[in-house]
């Protein structure tokens, strides 16, 4: 039995077949070790002459075709019928795989018995996620927010499908995904996650021609999360982790078109059929426990919405689009080769002021001034102020694309402001190793972006780290020892770390590296390069990664 089969649906793809076959053919884990299985779902370009050529060449590669089914759903449920593979890895045809990725994801997988394994996702339809934090052996969705992570493009025990008959909705079906992965979840006893190395990448189409981005009317597609719901339910008891597994769809796809900016940019009957649709399958779908755990903000929105008030739902979202993040770095600083930041994350009101809670006859209620004269929410009780909080620092490593989540202890906690007013913050240390950060690694070489993340009463923002001034001189790291500079530069004065090669600890180095991290040189030389003719640009920018990524990063 082979170890692995790639089962990719296939439809016009054209001349993504080309461009994302490479990223599969030559994986490290052997030739001998996995196959691709490609199904042609009825595709009318040239896209089974494409794939003819590659079944031609490469002898683990095989072509399934099949009438046209309208959907991915079918071409993938062929797919795991055929394969060889003890496991099936999901792809899309215009996606990639890192080389490393099947043999990373089996190892993973095959010590710990696992019937899913989720690898960490990068590229331009991905952003951050904290699910891919760290490994992790063993896990569940009662233990785990999996349901975070609803695509396919995952590793699956085929046996594990097989035998409980998970299957993927054939034909035109919104959301086939998260029904196949409400469905899997549900059902698997033991999950892994792959999170120390990129596995997959996930791009989005220049044509905007993923299956993702297909339109759809609100009926059709919230038609197609009851579906969800449904499968969820069918997986579950009803109670604890039934809701818990339901506030997942409940916060993201059903408030979404009630909350900014989408029921802000839409107007007239167009919003008012978004709200209606989304109102009936709040009241028929959900357990009054769903609503009900939501953070307070949030939780207001749902009260609204079953209530039948669309304009308060507006105008809160015109006040809440503009809380913003507050981030104060209250020290930071070095210690055994590693950069520790303590820092501080609460959120302001649109006029500027804390974000707060007020507290009368015993009870705390959500901010009077945010909510004055929103009909409905007066008076809004907050019975757990903590609720859903928490907050990070991120690093991202821009010329890769990368997000990595250092080691941080960030406490939720009231803070009293006087005459009963109270504000949530997020408070406490980051420690950022520079040998281990990137998924147990060191870090590459570039230049490396600091951000903050927090969620507060149900508002979440991403912020630039920004400080004061002072920041720790230069220091050296590892062996062979690696020079690090933090400073702060850039747009808002944000926190960056530049990173040089290994062994590169020269006079000349080292004054290059304090230069380029200095935001006025930085942009001489952005503005150097521009200015150079459009067919001399590309091959100064790629000469100059090929000495040091960061002397040419792409974004500050």
């Amino acid at each position: 039995m082979l170890k692995v089969s790639i089962v990719v649906p296939v439809y016009n793809a054209g001349e993504y077949i080309d461009r994302c076959s490479p990223s599969l053919l030559h994986q490290s884990i052997g030739r001998d070790a996995y196959e691709i299985v490609y199904v042609n779902d009825g595709s009318t370009d040239d896209s089974a002459r494409r794939l003819g050529r590659l079944a031609a060449r490469h002898p683990h590669v095989r072509v399934i075709h099949q009438e046209n089914s309208g959907w991915p759903g079918k071409p993938r449920n062929v797919g795991v019928r055929t394969a060889h593979g003890e496991y099936v890895q999901f792809v899309d045809q215009d996606d990639e795989l890192t080389p490393e990725a099947l043999e990373r994801l089996h190892r993973l997988a095959t010590r710990n018995a696992s019937d899913i394994v989720l690898g960490k996702v990068v590229g331009t339809m991905q952003g951050p996620s904290i699910l891919f934090r760290r490994n992790v052996d063993h896990c569940t969705v009662e233990d785990a927010p999996l349901m975070d992570s609803l695509t396919p493009h995952k590793m699956f025990r085929r046996a594990f499908l097989l035998d409980e008959g998970i299957t993927f909705p054939e034909g035109p079906v919104r959301l086939e995904d998260q029904i196949f992965m409400a469905r899997a979840y549900v059902r698997a006893k033991r999950v892994s996650i792959l999170g120390d190395h990129p596995v997959y990448v996930w791009n989005r189409r220049e044509d905007g021609g993923n299956t993702s981005s297909r339109g759809s009317t609100p009926e059709t597609y919230y038609g197609h999360l009851r579906t969800v719901v449904e499968a969820i339910k069918e997986g579950t008891e009803p109670g604890p982790l039934q809701d818990h597994l339901l506030r997942r769809s409940y916060r993201v796809e059903l408030l979404r078109p009630v909350s900014e900016p989408r029921v802000l940019q839409r107007t007239g009957a167009g919003r008012e059929r978004y709200f209606d649709v989304v109102r009936r399958m709040a009241l028929e779908c959900y357990p009054p426990g769903v609503p009900d755990g939501l953070p307070a903000i949030t939780r207001l929105r749902a009260r609204l919405l079953e209530d039948g008030n669309l304009d308060a739902l507006v105008e809160l979202a015109r006040r809440t689009k503009m809380i913003r993040p507050q981030v104060t770095v209250d020290d930071i600083r070095r210690r055994n080769g590693r950069l520790v930041i303590t820092t501080t994350i609460g959120m302001l009101r649109p006029d500027g002021e804390p974000l707060t809670l007020v507290e009368r006859y015993g009870r705390l209620l959500l901010d009077p001034v945010l909510l004055a004269d929103i009909k409905g929410a007066e008076d809004w009780e907050v019975p757990h102020p903590l609720g859903g909080a928490r907050g990070e620092l991120l690093v991202h490593d821009a010329d890769r694309d990368l997000w990595w989540y250092p080691d941080a202890e960030l406490a939720p906690r009231t803070q009293p402001l006087g005459k009963g007013r109270h504000r949530v913050l997020l408070t406490g240390e980051t420690t950022i190793d520079p040998l281990t950060l990137a998924g147990g690694t060191e870090m590459p070489p570039g230049t490396h972006l600091v951000w903050a993340y927090g969620q507060l009463l149900g508002v979440g923002r991403r912020a630039r780290l920004t400080g004061d001034p002072f920041c720790p001189a230069a220091f050296t790291t590892g062996t062979p020892p690696r020079l690090v500079h933090p400073a702060w530069g850039g747009p808002g004065g944000q926190l960056r770390l530049s990173v040089g090669q290994p062994g590169h600890l020269s006079v000349p180095h080292r004054v290059l590296l304090h230069a380029t991290a200095t935001p006025s040189v930085r942009r001489a030389a952005r503005t150097a390069l521009r200015r150079l003719p459009k067919d001399v640009r590309k091959p100064v920018r790629t000469l100059a990664r090929r000495v040091d990524p960061w002397m040419a990063g792409r974004r500050d």
